[in-house]
């Protein structure tokens, strides 16, 4: 091979590897984003039922 095609070659190795690590940082924060959505979500529903029921108890 050629100097030209070795250098090519390295530099399509590198963005791989770089592409990998992209994604893995995505698939981390996308995980990372759904569970803090959920939580938001559990939060919510629960004081809305605390809300209710202690609206409900104090009758």
């Amino acid at each position: 091979m050629s100097e030209t095609e070795d250098k090519i070659l390295t530099e399509i190795r590198e963005i791989r590897q770089e592409i990998n690590q992209f994604d893995t940082k995505f698939t981390n924060y996308q995980k990372a984003t759904q569970w803090v959505v959920q939580l938001a979500f559990t939060l919510i529903a629960s004081a809305t039922l605390t809300v209710i029921i202690t609206s409900v108890l104090k009758k």
